[in-house]
């Protein structure tokens, strides 16, 4: 993987509405591998706090974000 590559892929990574489902569409890379790639790229600190971040959001995880939209009252049955 080149450098812009790489610094693409942190860049979809670090912005909080872009889903790793999208990441996946846009470089063939799953959330695992995503996740491999921030923690070889980021400072540790800087890695934490984006893990943290991203830790269940709804806007990373497209099926959390589609239930959220739904709400807690709809009943798909």
């Amino acid at each position: 993987m080149t450098v812009d590559e790489k610094d693409k892929v942190v860049g979809l990574a670090w912005a909080d509405r872009v889903s790793f489902e999208e990441i996946r569409n846009r470089t063939g890379l799953k959330e695992a591998e995503v996740i491999k790639l921030m923690r070889q790229e980021l400072k540790p600190g800087s890695f934490r706090r984006w893990r943290k971040r991203v830790s269940g959001r709804a806007t990373k995880h497209r099926s959390l974000w589609k239930a959220r939209q739904r709400g807690p009252d709809c009943n798909l049955d």
